[in-house]
């Protein structure tokens, strides 16, 4: 999360709206932004009814966690990409801006 943070503005140049998603409650959110400094791009909270969000992604385990998945959306609110990868895993950016650019 820290590394859109960080492009954010090359999302932006890109007509791209970032979001974090994860069944983690708003104060969660708070404070985890707090101790990273701060994040400039929305963080929703899929708390309540917990992971209703993640389970219409098919992305919630059955110990009611959140599989670490990037998913680009067009506007017509078709997933255009889906990327799972472990939690420990950082992906690269300029993946997702060759996709972002091919999408135009």
């Amino acid at each position: 999360m820290p590394g859109y943070q960080e492009d954010l503005e090359k999302f932006e140049a890109l007509n791209t709206q970032v979001l974090g998603v994860s069944v983690d409650s708003i104060p969660s959110h708070e404070a985890w932004a707090e101790s990273l400094g701060g994040i400039d791009y929305p963080l929703l909270s899929d708390f309540w009814p917990h992971g209703e969000v993640a389970t219409k992604f098919g992305i919630l385990t059955e110990d009611g966690h959140t599989e670490r998945v990037i998913f680009i959306i067009d506007r017509q609110g078709v997933i255009r990409y889906a990327d799972h990868h472990d939690i420990d895993d950082i992906p690269q950016n300029e993946v997702l801006f060759g996709i972002l650019k091919e999408m135009g």
